[in-house]
C-alpha cells in the first residue's frame, strides 16, 4: 500500500499552530509515514519555521494530484502585516476558515486522505463567519454531511466520546436517549476500527452517582443506559456498563478499555485532560474523511516564543495516518 497523503492546515496564524507544524515536520518518521501537503500562505509556514528555529522547505506546487513527499499548496488568505501574534482578529479567523476549506476541497476530490489542523481560535473564526457551533459542525455542513458526527477525544490509546456536548448541565438528563447512547457507542467503535483496533472494548459511564444505586439516585441507568448497552451487545459490540463515572476512568487508566462513552462534556474531559493534557488529540468523528488536531488551544500566552510542545500534534498526526490508511483502502486506492 502506498503512503496516505495528509493535508496540514496551520490553524490560527496568531497562535502556536505554525510553530507546532514546523517542529512536527522535523521529527523522526513523520515524512516517511505519509505524503504531506502544507495548505496555506507561504509566509505563515516560513514564520512557523522562524518561531521554531527550524527550516521549513516549501516545495510549492499548483496541483497536488500525483505529488509525493512534502509539498506546499500556496494560498493568499492574509497579508503578512495582518498576522498579529497572540491577538484575536477577523483576519486570523478568515485564514483559518479558507485554509480549512481548501483542505476539505482536496479531500472531497480524493487528492488527500485526511486533514490535520493546527489549533483554531473559535472567537476569531466566529468573527470571520464560522456561523456554526464549532469547526466540526462547520466541516460537516461544508461537506454536505448530515449523518451523525461528534467530537472524540483521544489520549494515547484511549478514546472518549459523549452523548451530550455543549449544553448546560441542567439540560443533560433530558437530552440522554437510548438512540443517542447507541450513536455514541457506534461512533467510538467505528472510529477505533478505522484506527486499526481489531475488537474495541468500550465502557459506558453512568449519569448518576453510584450508577443510580438501583434507582435511588435516578432511573436513567435502568430505563435508558442499560437497554442501549444490551442493544449494542446484540450487535456483537464489546460494550460494558453503565459504570460509575468516578471509577470508570480507573479502568481506562489501567488499559482495560479502549474507549469510554460519557453522558456529558466535562465527565470525560476533566478525566482525560488530567491524565495527559499535553498529549490529547481531538478527532472529528463520523465525517466522510479523517480529521484530527491537538486537543489544546492556540496558547496565545506562549505564541511566537518557541515554547510550544509538539507532543499532542505528533499524537494527532500518528492517529490520523492510521485512519487515513484505512480510508484510503476503503476507497480502493492502493
Amino acid at each position: 500500500m502506498t503512503k496516505p497523503r495528509i493535508a496540514i492546515v496551520p490553524g490560527d496564524p496568531a497562535g502556536i499552530g505554525p510553530e507546532l507544524i514546523a517542529k512536527l515536520l522535523r521529527q523522526e518518521g513523520v515524512q516517511e509515514a505519509a505524503d504531506i501537503v502544507l495548505v496555506g500562505d507561504g509566509h505563515l509556514w516560513q514564520r512557523g519555521g522562524e518561531q521554531a528555529g527550524l527550516d521549513v522547505p516549501l516545495n510549492t506546487v499548483t496541483d497536488v494530484s500525483g505529488q509525493g513527499g512534502l509539498t506546499h499548496l500556496d494560498l493568499d488568505t492574509i497579508a503578512p502585516e495582518n498576522v498579529k501574534i497572540a491577538d484575536v482578529t477577523v483576519e486570523g479567523g478568515t485564514t483559518s476558515l479558507r485554509c480549512l476549506d481548501k483542505a476539505m476541497d482536496l479531500a472531497m476530490a480524493g487528492h488527500v486522505d485526511g486533514i490535520l489542523f493546527g489549533p483554531f481560535n473559535k472567537a476569531a473564526m466566529t468573527a470571520a463567519g464560522l456561523n456554526a457551533e464549532d469547526e466540526h459542525r462547520y466541516m460537516a455542513r461544508y461537506m454536505g454531511h448530515d449523518g451523525y458526527h461528534s467530537e472524540l477525544n483521544v489520549l494515547d490509546e484511549l478514546m472518549t466520546t459523549r452523548v451530550t456536548s455543549h449544553i448546560g448541565l441542567k439540560d443533560v438528563a433530558a437530552n440522554i436517549s437510548e438512540g443517542g447512547i447507541l450513536k455514541a457507542i457506534n461512533l467510538a467503535n467505528d472510529t477505533l476500527l478505522k484506527a486499526g483496533k481489531a475488537s474495541p472494548n468500550i465502557a459506558v459511564a453512568a449519569l448518576n452517582p453510584h450508577a443510580g444505586d438501583n434507582g435511588k439516585f435516578g432511573r436513567e441507568e435502568i430505563d435508558i443506559l442499560e437497554p442501549a448497552i444490551r442493544k449494542a451487545q446484540q450487535k456483537q459490540m464489546n460494550v460494558t456498563g453503565p459504570w460509575p463515572s468516578d471509577t470508570v476512568f480507573l479502568k481506562a487508566q489501567r488499559g482495560e478499555v479502549d474507549a469510554v462513552v460519557t453522558m456529558y462534556h466535562d465527565q470525560g474531559q476533566i478525566a482525560i485532560k488530567l491524565m495527559g493534557f499535553e498529549r490529547g488529540v481531538t478527532v472529528a468523528g463520523g465525517l466522510p474523511i479523517p480529521v484530527a488536531t491537538p486537543a489544546h488551544g492556540t496558547a496565545f500566552d506562549i505564541a511566537g516564543q518557541n515554547k510550544a510542545n509538539p507532543s499532542a500534534t505528533r499524537q494527532a498526526f500518528d492517529l490520523l495516518v492510521r485512519m487515513a490508511r484505512t480510508h484510503r483502502a476503503n476507497r480502493g486506492v492502493v
